[in-house]
């Protein structure tokens, strides 16, 4: 499943959601991973909406989000297309966390992240 971390570093989540201009994508299986882009945002003018909705469009293949902070109005945003919002505490290192996750993955995956597997396997048999 793809996953996309807040970064200014590319290997710590340390971004907000809101205002954060570079995501790192990475590809996250039960047993391996492995980055697949950067997604950079640039800095635009408009509403706080506005700013959310290219966030959310630009990340609209990722099943998760990961950011060390997140509003509600945001995580309601990705909610509605089935990205599943995740704030840590504080800053995190992005290979911690896709470690963290494939424990999840391989020993008991919540009903949404198995439907995100689902999904991918599907996509790459066609």
């Amino acid at each position: 499943m793809k996953v996309a971390f807040t970064t200014s570093t590319g290997t710590t989540i340390d971004g907000n959601f809101r205002t954060s201009n570079s995501f790192s994508v990475w590809d996250i299986g039960s047993d391996e991973s492995y980055y697949v882009t950067s997604v950079n945002i640039r800095a635009e003018a408009g509403s706080e909406d506005d700013r959310i909705a290219t966030r959310v469009e630009a990340l609209r293949e990722c099943a998760v989000v990961f950011a060390a902070q997140i509003n509600g109005p945001a995580a309601a945003k990705l909610i509605a297309r089935n990205i599943h919002p995740v704030r840590t505490k504080g800053p995190m290192g992005v290979e911690e966390v896709i470690g963290r996750l494939q424990e999840v993955l391989r020993e008991k995956p919540a009903p949404w992240m198995r439907k995100a597997q689902a999904a991918d396997l599907l996509a790459a048999a066609v």
